[in-house]
């Protein structure tokens, strides 16, 4: 048998085994908000060293966490080394959106029906908890002679932003590997990603008896009059568009609003959230101003309306570093023999954590067990499920392709 045959072997041989230790992370709950998350690492840690693996455990302080507006927060990293030669790392986070209405099967219950796995996160990502631990398992099965070394990086701020996840582990000089592979889908290797900026604004008028309503100013209506400018940038945002397959243009949503005392109140103060998606080519500095001066002109054409604009999120966009190719060429073969298709190197429209590895230097690509697309995995929705196919599959990728990168 070749190697890459012994690790296709030990991975089947070790199948039933990675699902109950994908079962086991879905029942610990990570919804973020509130961002109670080290719990959920704590269990990691104990289930790894059932393995043999050793987790460091590296609490990010209670005061930061609070601030940040999350509850608690222990970033995890195990260290393989084999030898002398480069670092890589394996990056997945275990925090996710909280599960919402809709669900026919237990969002936490890791229920498998016809060779799906269902629950928050079996997709993005701590599905690759299982990918990543089980292909460094079978990997030092195989009892090569390997130079180098890898690290496990299960974080837990990715929905956040992630700058108390992996940007907290590399602020601190807790890490520095020479390539990354990221938490991803089995169909394609990410190479690029968007940029995301997210503001709140709040539109203060004067609160008034709805008898008298001359008597007030209504911030209901400025905050609809800047939502239309600002929803008027999307016409304009179709004409710019991205030389990075896989990404479009960029677009502006408005995801949460809120305001008022009563019915019968003109509001005096309305706050509502967006989300500006950025393509890899944008600026983020000029981004945000032209937002601003969007909402600064709407808001000018009625009197007595005034604006605050606090940024919550300024996330760069991921582009391509110089040194990830072999990543992507590994990936590419590999994926290509056990998955029988081809795997194309390409963006994604989301924005990921992987950006601060990208930004610290770290050439990276994003890579995991998924379907072809998000519709697809369900993530961020009810019944969020992942085939267990593409987890053993995937599982075979990374293994092989660490067996390449380290030998």
């Amino acid at each position: 048998m070749t190697d890459y045959e012994k690790l296709d072997a030990w991975i089947d041989a070790h199948f039933d085994e990675e699902v109950r230790f994908l079962q086991e992370l879905i029942r610990v709950p990570t919804d973020t908000p509130p961002g109670n998350n080290a719990p959920h690492a704590e269990r990691t840690a104990e289930l790894l060293k059932g393995f043999g693996f050793e987790a460091e455990k590296h609490a990010v302080p209670q005061a930061d966490v609070r601030a940040y507006g999350m509850e608690s927060i222990t970033n995890l990293i195990v260290r393989r080394p084999y030898g002398k030669g480069r670092t890589i790392a394996l990056n997945a986070h275990g925090d996710v959106v909280p599960p919402g209405e809709g669900w026919t099967k237990a969002p936490y219950g890791a229920e498998i029906v016809d060779g799906k796995i269902y629950g928050r996160a079996t997709a993005v990502s701590k599905g690759d908890f299982a990918t990543f631990t089980f292909a460094v398992r079978a990997l030092e099965a195989l009892q090569a002679k390997l130079n180098g070394t890898v690290e496990l990086h299960f974080t837990y701020d990715e929905e956040f932003g992630g700058e108390m996840g992996p940007g907290w582990l590399l602020r601190n000089k807790l890490t520095k590997p020479d390539l990354l592979i990221a938490a991803g889908f089995s169909y394609e290797v990410v190479t690029a990603h968007n940029g995301c900026l997210q503001l709140e604004v709040t539109v203060h008028g004067k609160m008034a008896h709805a008898a008298v309503p001359d008597t007030g100013v209504d911030a209901l209506q400025g905050a609809v009059q800047i939502l239309n400018a600002l929803y008027a940038q999307n016409i304009l945002y179709q004409q710019v568009t991205s030389k990075v397959v896989g990404i479009n243009h960029p677009y502006l949503n408005v995801g949460r609003i809120e305001g008022g005392t009563n019915t019968n109140v003109v509001p005096g103060k309305v706050i509502f959230k967006l989300d500006r998606r950025m393509i890899p080519e944008e600026n983020p500095a000029q981004v945000e101003a032209t937002i601003r001066q969007v909402i600064a002109d709407a808001a000018a054409t009625l009197p007595g309306i005034t604006v605050d604009i606090r940024r919550l999120l300024l996330a760069n966009a991921m582009k391509p570093l110089p040194g990830n190719q072999p990543l992507v060429a590994a990936i590419q073969k590999h994926g290509e023999q056990i998955f029988g298709q081809p795997i194309p190197a390409m963006g994604t429209p989301l924005y990921t954590d992987v950006r601060l590895y990208a930004e610290a230097g770290i050439p990276g690509v994003i890579y995991g067990a998924g379907p072809r697309t998000v519709l697809e995995s369900h993530a961020k929705r009810s019944d969020e499920r992942l085939e267990l196919e593409d987890l053993r599959r995937a599982t075979k990728v990374i293994a092989r392709t660490l067996r390449d990168l380290l030998g």
